[in-house]
């Protein structure tokens, strides 16, 4: 497939021992909420092996625990299906950036380290000199990177500094770093990408500013339509992602003989609007985005982004909401997906505490929430998850971005809580590139912090592809989190399973073992399907590898 870019006395088996698993969720006294789920861990218990794959694998993992090379392997290679929360330019490697910095002749300023224009001099130097000057490189990679940042300090500024100090770079060649970051992702063993990208973005504030604000958000919403204002920055939005795509497929050489790994994967824009604007640039952004989402299939949603902790969007953030719900009566195609409850005890204003996520969930309608992380601080929290468990609100958990920023790790990281509420979660980077960090890393982490099995690891995977906001029917029936993983009647006893290759195949037999006839025409006319029965031959691929029990064991 191409890239579619459209245009209790110890681990359970198959878990890896936790360094700090505190069932935060049963000091809360939920740990029994709910009906039983393969998504979700009810009183202690993990989900058991259904297959002689899963119990072969998941014994695997479990005698591998103390061989932390071994672990890395496991990881690396254990399919992870998609993440969902990927701002495309904090994702790319450090080290690119400069690359790239370099061949287009950029400067950086020798005191704040920030990508300028040339000619360089009077306070700034080649990029380039990177390349022979180690400790200029290493002083940009730190700059622009979480890179050697102390463990013990909050890097909440640091870490959203870097974007202004590299963002002159990626935004030149967003195809590029597309390419680059498209590689990353197939080669940790996943199959879909939403990243988050901001096409015309200035197009859109400055016709937010021309239009003005107006508290009667119909009424503004006219405003921005009016004369084709507003679809002339679509245009131009589409136009701008045209020629990135283009790029990209130079860059990653789909197409030809030589195709990079990226081209194989399948990816979807997230429209992402900065929540630190003007009300009516924020609102003008998001119009755009979900006018787009509407009608270029390469855009799915939109998103807030930047601080939340921001003097404007700390103000703004119940009227921000307001304006989500009142353009899905307009744009009611578009999906949301929203940043809410990034932020943490002492970063703000107790009161600041009591109402993102509710708001996000019951006021704009979002369907997935970013981070989550103040769930437990916020006002009848326990109303707010078991609405989002009913809805299948899913929370997407990026556990790295999470400790660098806010200083929230183990214990006091809200993960089990939402599982015990059967919440769904799906475990994202982030910004890799500027977090140091992959995908693999996040899911041993999880595993390792909170005992996961690999049953529940693989749950998790799957939970990445049946809450990503790809068209067509699902895979799977009814809502898994809560019922666990069912396929749909059309295709029920038909998955692959752990005797079987990568492809689905017999191991040791190159006969294929095909769905039925209708099981096939549902993934044929299903993009989410397609990628999620890719997914479950993975699976078997992985399950049927033949995972030796560690010798020691």
């Amino acid at each position: 497939m191409c890239l579619v870019l459209l245009s209790a006395a110890g681990p359970a088996a198959g878990a890896v021992s936790a360094s700090a698993t505190g069932s935060d969720a049963a000091d809360a006294g939920v740990a029994g909420a709910g009906p039983a789920g393969a998504g979700a861990r009810v009183g202690g218990e993990p989900r058991p092996p259904t297959t002689a794959g899963e119990a072969r694998t998941a014994a695997y993992l479990d005698s591998i625990h103390d061989d932390p090379g071994l672990l890395q392997r496991f990881f690396s290679r254990l399919p992870k299906g998609g993440d969902l929360h990927n701002h495309l330019f904090g994702a790319v490697r450090t080290e690119y950036l400069i690359e790239l910095a370099g061949e287009d002749g950029l400067c950086v300023d020798t005191v704040t380290l920030t990508a300028v224009v040339p000619p360089c001099g009077g306070g700034s130097r080649p990029a380039a000199d990177a390349r022979t000057d180690r400790d200029f490189r290493e002083a940009i990679l730190r700059a622009w990177s979480m890179q050697d940042f102390p463990p013990d300090r909050l890097g909440h500024d640091h870490f959203f500094a870097t974007f202004d100090k590299f963002g002159l770079v990626a935004a030149r060649h967003p195809g590029k770093v597309l390419a680059e970051v498209a590689d990353s992702v197939a080669a940790q063993h996943q199959l879909y990408l939403e990243t988050m990208v901001n096409p015309a973005s200035d197009e859109a504030a400055r016709l937010a500013e021309q239009v003005g604000w107006d508290p009667d958000l119909a009424a503004l919403h006219a405003r921005l339509v009016a004369d084709g204002g507003l679809d002339r920055v679509v245009a131009d939005a589409r136009a701008q992602t045209d020629a990135s795509d283009a790029e990209f497929r130079a860059a990653a050489r789909c197409g030809t003989g030589r195709p990079r790994p990226g081209c194989r994967l399948t990816v979807r824009f997230v429209y992402q609007a900065f929540r630190g604007g003007s009300p009516e640039s924020v609102f003008a952004q998001l119009a755009l985005g979900m006018r787009l989402a509407e009608r270029d299939p390469r855009f799915v949603a939109v998103n807030l982004v930047q601080p939340e902790d921001g003097e404007s969007a700390l103000r703004d953030y119940s009227l921000q909401m307001r304006m989500v719900d009142f353009l899905r009566t307009v744009y009611p195609k578009a999906h949301v997906t929203l940043h809410a409850g990034e932020l943490w005890r002492g970063l703000v204003k107790p009161e600041d505490l009591r109402f993102h996520i509710p708001e996000a969930v019951d006021v704009a309608g979002a369907e997935r929430i970013g981070h989550g992380v103040d769930l437990r601080f916020e006002d009848d929290w326990q109303r707010t998850a078991t609405v989002m468990a009913d809805r299948q609100v899913a929370v997407e958990v990026p556990f790295t971005s999470n400790a660098q920023i806010l200083g929230v790790r183990g214990a006091e990281h809200p993960f089990d809580t939402y599982r015990a509420f059967r919440v769904p979660v799906v475990l994202a980077t982030d910004d890799p590139g500027v977090s140091r960090i992959d995908i693999s890393h996040e899911y041993r982490y999880a595993a390792e912090t909170y005992g996961l099995t690999y049953p529940e690891l693989k749950d998790l995977a799957r939970a990445s592809l049946q809450y990503a906001f790809l068209p067509g029917r699902s895979l799977w029936r009814g809502n898994p989190t809560r019922d666990g993983y069912r396929p749909v009647s059309v295709c029920a006893g038909q998955l692959p399973d752990g005797d079987a290759d990568a492809d689905g195949n017999s191991n040791g037999n190159s006969r294929p073992r095909p769905p039925g006839a209708e099981c096939r025409r549902l993934i044929a006319g299903s993009p989410k399907a397609a990628v999620q029965w890719r997914q479950e031959a993975a699976f078997a691929g992985f399950e049927g590898s033949g995972h030796p029990v560690h010798p020691a064991r």
